[in-house]
Order: C-alpha cells, then sequence, then structure tokens
C-alpha cells in the first residue's frame, strides 16, 4: 500500500541525521517493526540540542528481522558501533533497518519553536506518519520544507 500523501516523520540523534544526510549513514534501525513502503518520504527531525527538522530521504527497503540479522545485513551502513547497537537492541525481539536513499538537506531547518507556531507540534520518540493537515502545518512552518513537500507530494501541500 504506498500512500504518496503520507510521510514519515522520524526522530533521528543529531550526529546521525547528519550522516543520514551526508550519505554515510544508510540504514536506520530500530527496535520494532516499521512497515513502510518502498518510496515513501522521511522527515528528518533532529532531537536536542538542534530540535528541528533538517532534511529528508527516501525509503528504499525495510528489512525485518532478528536484531542479530539485521546487525549481520547492514552493520557497515548504520554508523553505529556493534556496542551501541547491542545497548539499543538489548531486549528486543526484533528490529527494522530502514534503507535510505536521496538524502536532501534543507538549506535553513525548520525550528521546532517554528513547527509549533504554525500549530500543536509533537515530534516522536521514534517515528510515526503524518498526512493532510500536518504536511500542510509543516510547510507552513518552513518556506523551504513547504517547497520540498510541494515537490515530493504535489498538491496535497499547495494550499
Amino acid at each position: 500500500m504506498n500512500e504518496p500523501e503520507r510521510a514519515m516523520l522520524l526522530s533521528v540523534h543529531p550526529r546521525f541525521a547528519t550522516a543520514i544526510l551526508a550519505g554515510s549513514k544508510t540504514v536506520e534501525v530500530r527496535r520494532q517493526r516499521v512497515a513502510a513502503p518502498p518510496g515513501t518520504l522521511v522527515l528528518l527531525y533532529a532531537t536536542a540540542p538542534t530540535m528541528a527538522l533538517v532534511g529528508t530521504a527516501r525509503i528504499a527497503a525495510v528489512h525485518v528481522a532478528s536484531p542479530k540479522e539485521v546487525w549481520s545485513a547492514h552493520r557497515t551502513q548504520t554508523g553505529i558501533s556493534r556496542r551501541e547497537y547491542d545497548t539499543y537492541m538489548r531486549g528486543a525481539t526484533q528490529a527494522s533497518g530502514l534503507t535510505l536513499e536521496a538524502p536532501h538537506s534543507f538549506d535553513e531547518p525548520v525550528t521546532l519553536s517554528a513547527l509549533r507556531a504554525a500549530g500543536a507540534f509533537h515530534p516522536p520518540q521514534s517515528y510515526r506518519y503524518m498526512k493532510g493537515d500536518e504536511l500542510l502545518q509543516v510547510a507552513v512552518a518552513g518556506p523551504v520544507v513547504g517547497t520540498t513537500l510541494r515537490e515530493e507530494l504535489g498538491d496535497l501541500v499547495s494550499a
């Protein structure tokens, strides 16, 4: 089910956002099953101290398996050490490796305060899906983001 009007808002530590946007980190790992079709637009939210939308990427593939299998398949693409991975995955029975492509940095990040000034905005602990009015709110909060969303998602955010 590919929903072009839906985007994933993904919270990541600033160092990982930087690595994703630089193309050196191409797989983001999560402790739960992620069901997003290839082509899904990802809005990258860098957590504290940055606290801003910093860019986009696209999901190329999602690999759901045991934490051991996800590490074996993607370790060189995750941008983290085995120790960090094991600490993060401790207790998890399932993991997802999101292969990301086409990273795009915003010239001007959209700060949390700007996002909240445009309406109620709560960055997720891990990720969540956004569509419709929420995407329009993000487009209003940051003109550069709005341009990108209009290019990526079309008329949905052209209000």
